[in-house]
């Protein structure tokens, strides 16, 4: 056998294992315009009460051929919409999101499982009035494409959790107003 096809075949092992080691991790911006947190709740056991966050900013790692990622989201608080101006006063004082206190709710997400090249969930930290408790959003629909207006690639999708509000030290109106609330998490992101 000749030396350089010796050498050759030595240097196989060290690509293959080198390779994750070579992937490299895309970032991706917030889209404010296709990305919102909103809420469901079940008000005092007859109709669901729904809301939304209308401003989010952040950043997305994306490493498919790793099968690792990372997210930085921050919520405005103050942003908070659910179509009644006297309600969304209430739900920024200190019975709900006490948003001159806590103007921030922050996710940090590092536990990224991808299925068939793509994500179909995240666990990570949700920030919400100084308190931190760990979510895990599960994807009901995720995609990359190639957005043609912009030029640009753009990943995203709709995720979402069930979360008790009391474990953030949110206990107003318990038992009446559930505890029980549904996160839906429309997100979008360019890549930079």
């Amino acid at each position: 056998m000749s030396k350089r096809l010796i050498t050759a075949l030595l240097g196989i092992p060290a690509l293959a294992l080198a390779g994750p080691a070579l992937a490299q991790n895309a970032t991706y911006d917030v889209e404010p315009d296709h990305s919102f947190v909103t809420f469901e709740v079940v008000h005092s056991g007859t109709s669901t009460t729904r809301g939304r966050f209308d401003t989010l900013t952040g950043t997305i790692q994306l490493n498919p051929d790793a099968k690792t990622g990372q997210a930085a989201i921050q919520i405005d608080t103050a942003s908070i919409n659910s179509g009644s101006k006297g309600f969304d006063e209430h739900l920024r004082g200190k019975d709900f999101f006490d948003v001159t206190a806590f103007p921030e709710a922050r996710f940090q997400g590092n536990g990224f499982v991808f299925e068939n090249g793509r994500v179909s969930s995240v666990t990570g930290t949700l920030t919400l009035l100084g308190v931190q408790n760990p979510v895990t959003l599960q994807a009901s629909h995720f995609n990359c494409y190639q957005n043609k207006r912009i030029q640009r690639d753009v990943c995203g999708g709709d995720f979402e959790a069930t979360i008790q509000r009391s474990q953030w030290g949110m206990g107003f109106g318990l038992p009446g107003i559930p505890d029980t609330v549904r996160l839906v998490i429309q997100i979008e992101a360019i890549k930079q």
